[in-house]
């Protein structure tokens, strides 16, 4: 049997341009999981015996285990593909080298020379909405054209500037996260190995167990047997 979950979850999209979705967590108990790569930057708030700070994340291409004590709650904002903040930059947050920035008190934090209040699940959207106009947050729309496939005015090598300075990946990186996070929730659900790998893309059983040891941080079929908590794996279109 898998083991019993101890982070309960919720989750929204956002309508925010800068913003892809919105989720909180708490912790019912102290426990570990395997934090699977990602290819997008977030804010995170973290409250936990009394204390509050706000986080920024950035993209993991690898998987990495953690252990998380009982009775935190977390609130997250995960910004969309070419949303950054020109002060952070996507690249120098890569891999869990996370930032907690300065608290000015349990209801405020400090960045960019101002205080602001820790947002809620709520009010995110408001929230990124005030670090827009103080020119804390931007988005680089080429990332988005790129991911849809769109021709630019944009040579190549400069759309693949474009991209690696707003998201800290290339978009090749990008793709392949984007596929294992795919191919992970497939087999979380039930679908069979090989229905998996036909329908993320890859080559073979083998392409796909290569590609999800590094990534999501387990085979396949232990990923299918849910044998360890794995973070949030969002439902999302198949990777093209």
């Amino acid at each position: 049997m898998p083991p019993e979950k101890f982070l309960v979850v919720d989750t929204r999209l956002s309508d925010s341009p800068f913003v892809e979705r919105v989720w909180r967590s708490q912790s019912e108990r102290a426990g570990s999981m395997l934090s699977v790569a990602s290819n997008h930057c977030e804010m995170v708030v973290t409250r936990h015996d009394g204390t509050t700070k706000l986080t920024l994340r950035g993209p993991e291409t690898r998987a990495t285990p953690l252990e998380y004590p009982a009775g935190a709650e977390w609130i997250g904002i995960r910004l969309a593909p070419g949303s950054f903040m020109p002060q952070h930059p996507a690249r120098s947050l890569m891999n869990r080298n996370d930032v907690d920035l300065p608290s000015t008190s349990t209801r405020s934090f400090w960045l960019g020379g101002f205080a602001w209040e820790y947002p809620d699940f709520e009010n995110a959207e408001a929230f990124v909405a005030r670090l827009v106009r103080r020119g804390l947050l931007a988005r680089d729309p080429a990332v988005a054209a790129a991911l849809r496939g769109e021709v630019q005015a944009l040579s190549r090598r400069s759309a693949q500037r474009h991209f690696v300075q707003a998201t800290g990946i290339t978009h090749s990186t990008f793709r392949k996260i984007e596929r294992a996070r795919h191919a992970a929730r497939l087999l979380n659900e039930g679908v069979s190995i090989a229905d998996a790998v036909h329908d993320a893309g890859y080559y073979d059983q083998a392409h796909l167990t290569r590609s999800l040891k590094t990534l999501i941080g387990e085979t396949p079929s232990k990923i299918a047997r849910r044998e360890r908590q794995l973070s949030l794996l969002y439902k999302t279109e198949a990777p093209s």
